[in-house]
């Protein structure tokens, strides 16, 4: 076989992700359907789509209808089957092993006559379904809120400001960047009682109990002092106010924390609990509340606080 240089980026591009691995490896034992991929490798329905997308175009992976459903197995086709078989070879890693295993498992309780919601009991979030999204979802609850006056920090282009716009009193956002700012002016043109903020959220020019919910969903990304934040967020919460805050867990990734602008590497549930505490907020509750599922599983903890009296 001769290839191109093009032709061989794209190949050595094409198996060079752990994932695209793992199910071929898979589909070369295995005819499977998308929900039981999904299933054995944890995976979102709609990243193993991609990857059996580009596999399918390379001539790897190849599916067929029965009985309904589309069966995935491994192709004998396409001409970067001589590279894969090369690899294949020499593969042998403990969490193939462990893929192998729960696709045994999950052929023995192939049951018919389940319906969807049967067949993926106990993982729905990993599946797809027709309008059922997080976004969605989000979006038919948030109206049993009233969060009143909200301050937003390190609002980004406005995706939160956007979904409260309609409830809140007024949102204010606060991000550092002018071209965000920018977008989310653009974004938000429509909701005057919205408006957006280039500032340092350290140190913010706005009184003391200005609002009634500041929320801080991944700010303390982007601060190597997050006490200094969690302090005047909570100077600016006015009694009874709340504040959100949703923040990595502790973890070692720093590659993506440079590729993504973070400023430190999470934090613990018991720093942030302890943090917050200092301010004189009552906390309310402070957890891990997700964890993704694809590597490296990056953990999220949530908490939220209440102002219980101004100091004087």
């Amino acid at each position: 076989m001769t290839l191109s240089l093009q032709q061989s980026t794209d190949l050595c591009q094409l198996l060079g992700d752990t994932s695209r691995l793992r199910l071929l490896l898979l589909l070369e034992q295995f005819e499977l359907t998308m929900a039981e991929l999904t299933d054995i490798t944890g995976l979102a329905q709609s990243r193993i789509s991609t990857h059996l997308s580009r596999l399918r175009k390379a001539g790897l992976v190849q599916d067929q209808r029965t009985g309904g459903a589309a069966m995935f197995c491994a192709s004998r086709a396409g001409e970067a089957l001589p590279v894969w078989e090369l690899l294949r070879a020499d593969l042998d890693d403990g969490q193939t092993r462990l893929d192998r295993e729960r696709a045994e498992e999950c052929i023995r309780a192939r049951k018919h006559g389940q319906t969807w919601a049967e067949s993926v009991a106990g993982r729905m979030d990993l599946h797809y379904s027709p309008g059922r999204t997080w976004e969605a979802t989000a979006r038919a609850m948030i109206g049993l809120i009233r969060p009143g006056r909200v301050l937003d920090l390190a609002s980004g282009d406005g995706v939160l400001a956007e979904l409260l716009a309609e409830q809140a009193d007024m949102v204010t956002c606060v991000d550092i960047s002018p071209t965000v700012i920018a977008a989310g002016e653009r974004r938000l043109s429509g909701f005057p009682h919205v408006t957006f903020h280039q500032g340092d959220m350290h140190a913010l020019p706005f009184d003391d109990g200005s609002f009634d919910t500041v929320f801080a969903l991944h700010a303390l990304a982007y601060t190597e002092t997050p006490e200094r934040v969690l302090g005047e967020a909570a100077r600016l919460l006015a009694p009874g106010g709340r504040l959100v805050v949703a923040a990595l867990k502790s973890h070692r990734h720093e590659a993506a924390m440079a590729a993504y602008d973070h400023l430190n590497l999470g934090v613990g549930v018991e720093t942030l609990r302890k943090q917050l505490g200092a301010t004189g907020l009552k906390v309310e509750s402070c957890r891990v509340t997700s964890r993704e599922t694809r590597p490296p599983y990056f953990e999220v903890i949530t908490a939220q606080a209440i102002q219980v009296a101004r100091k004087r």
